[in-house]
């Protein structure tokens, strides 16, 4: 089926790697023009470089989602480069591993300020060009962990939880501009984080048995960790504008390990 994104162009925060790059190189593969940001200015241009694609079709920056200066410049710099912007997919972030005793008041602070303003920022600055585009859909990662929180992941999963709320919100509040809104929910996703976790735990067990193991642990029902472009096609479905009727939902990308009905 055709997704209808050919010559659409999307903006995706945190390209350089995992699920990120991911949904940039599905993307290019569907014909669709992208512009990407990213901390670390030499993954941002090894994974540009690993993708190949020419300047007609790929943009490139350096950006901290929250830094709000930073990212309207980059966007006003995408849609100058490409005359517009159709899609948003706000995925930069990362996971905090900490219980609350071991939790401070900047690391509250921080886990809040990146959450947000990894999508506030983005957005505030996209609306204008969205809202002049046909059919344009925003899209948030965000993580099973909103809906189901973990104790040692105690402020990722406060802030997940507001995320989603917030998505909500947004796809009632921009509706009228024609806005669709939708998050994507991940579960345990091997984006590199396992493998090196793996190799640090000092463990002789072969990646795909420790692997098989850890999933079991976490009642994943599919019995393994999920791919970062497993990922991308549940992001790419819901930019598409055949997607027009759905906006408000969130759709799990787990593997099965969500315990919650809804």
């Amino acid at each position: 089926m055709d997704l209808g994104l050919a010559d659409r162009t999307v903006l995706v925060t945190g390209g350089s790697s995992g699920v990120g790059l991911a949904t940039v190189r599905a993307l290019l593969d569907e014909g669709a023009r992208v512009a990407t940001c990213a901390r670390t200015p030499d993954r941002l241009a090894a994974a540009a470089a690993d993708l190949g694609a020419g300047d007609d079709r790929l943009l490139t920056g350096a950006c901290d989602v929250r830094d709000s200066t930073a990212v309207t410049g980059f966007v006003r710099r995408a849609a100058d480069h490409f005359g517009g912007l159709d899609g948003l997919v706000n995925n930069a972030g990362q996971s905090r591993m900490k219980r609350l005793a071991d939790t401070t008041a900047d690391d509250w602070r921080d886990e809040l300020e990146l959450k947000f303003a990894g999508v506030l920022n983005p957005l505030h600055a996209a609306l204008p060009l969205l809202r002049a585009a046909s059919a344009p859909s925003v899209v948030n990662i965000n993580a099973v962990l909103a809906r189901q929180p973990e104790p040692r992941l105690i402020t990722t999963s406060a802030a997940r939880a507001g995320i989603l709320n917030l998505s909500k919100s947004l796809s009632h509040e921009l509706a009228a501009d024609g806005i669709r809104v939708n998050s994507v929910c991940l579960g345990l996703i091997d984006t590199g984080q396992w493998t090196r976790r793996h190799a640090a735990s000092g463990t002789t067990e072969p990646y795909d048995s420790w692997q098989a193991a850890l999933a079991a642990d976490r009642g994943i029902a599919l019995g393994r960790l999920g791919r970062a472009d497993e990922v991308a096609y549940a992001v790419l479905a819901l930019l598409s504008p055949r997607a027009s009727y759905i906006t408000g939902t969130a759709v799990d990308v787990c593997g099965g390990v969500g315990r919650a009905i809804a």
